[in-house]
């Protein structure tokens, strides 16, 4: 079921939009309750909602505005991604965003914390939040925010790619919350943005990079166009002989995401039952590969 979804177009948006939920919901439950700061534009918009009603004493009532604030700070910042990043990126990541800031403001943030420990807090609501921004990344989505920029920086060539680009902007951030606030919220906030991560980058597949060896004595042909048509890569065969029967054999070479290595695998087996696929992930690829964020 989970295959299905992920390779379907509309149910791919709607997991991306339960991921939102998740990572919602484990923000609100968890570290909100524990006057904790996740980090990025979230971060930033959750530090201003403080501001305003510890130092402004602007009061927002029962809906956090933090929400409100994200999705109006993503709309300019997608309006300049929309020519690097392409309009169907952009289109998701703006239903995602929304979603997020609706699940945000309306889900109740406990007046008492579920966990008042927090070590255990912060790893509770970084592996839910991990988890649910994995998802939305892994169905070709973003949540918004920071990551956003950095995309468009590492496409334009930049020294600062996604990861440097967040890890340079939370040290600005968190630096802001130890002279604001007291060490255990910077300290505490950065254990959970920290186990965020990591959850993050085990479930996130599109940008590891595998290459795929097929061995086939079937029709090389039906597999190519599947490929070329469907997963928009290109493939290069030769032909070769099994040492042990003697007979020809077909192999492909092709190189994609991780992510898409399962529907291959899949379209392989259904074209030729009888073939095998090696496949070595983490390869460094230079020149003209598409590496794809929708």
């Amino acid at each position: 079921m989970l295959y299905n979804s992920l390779h379907h177009r509309g149910l791919r948006l709607v997991v991306a939009v339960l991921g939102e939920l998740i990572a919602a919901a484990a923000l609100n439950l968890f570290i909100v309750p524990l006057n904790l700061y996740t980090g990025g534009l979230m971060g930033v918009c959750q530090l201003l909602r403080t501001l305003a009603a510890d130092y402004l004493g602007i009061s927002f009532g029962a809906y956090d505005v933090a929400g409100i604030l994200y999705f109006l700070l993503n709309v300019p910042i997608l309006l300049l991604a929309y020519k690097n990043l392409g309009r169907a990126f952009v289109v998701k990541t703006l239903i995602c965003t929304a979603a997020f800031s609706l699940f945000y403001s309306l889900i109740p943030s406990p007046s008492v914390p579920i966990v008042d420990d927090y070590l255990t807090a912060c790893l509770l609501g970084g592996i839910l939040a991990g988890v649910g921004s994995g998802l939305v990344l892994t169905c070709g989505a973003s949540g918004g925010g920071l990551d956003i920029v950095g995309l468009c920086l590492s496409k334009r060539g930049s020294q600062f790619t996604v990861g440097k680009f967040s890890l340079s902007f939370n040290a600005v951030l968190y630096t802001a919350c130890l002279f604001l606030f007291s060490p255990e919220v910077a300290i505490y906030s950065v254990i959970y943005n920290f186990f965020t991560a990591m959850v993050l980058d085990r479930m996130h597949q599109q940008n590891v990079s595998v290459q795929a060896l097929i061995f086939t004595k079937g029709d090389e042909g039906a597999l190519s166009r599947f490929i070329i048509e469907k997963l928009g890569r290109s493939v290069t065969y030769w032909e070769g002989v099994g040492a042990y029967t003697g007979k020809d054999i077909h192999v492909l070479c092709v190189c994609l995401s991780k992510f898409e290595i399962e529907e291959l695998v899949h379209a392989v087996h259904s074209i030729d039952p009888h073939a095998f696929l090696t496949t070595q992930e983490g390869t460094r690829i230079y020149g003209n590969f598409q590496r794809k964020v929708g």
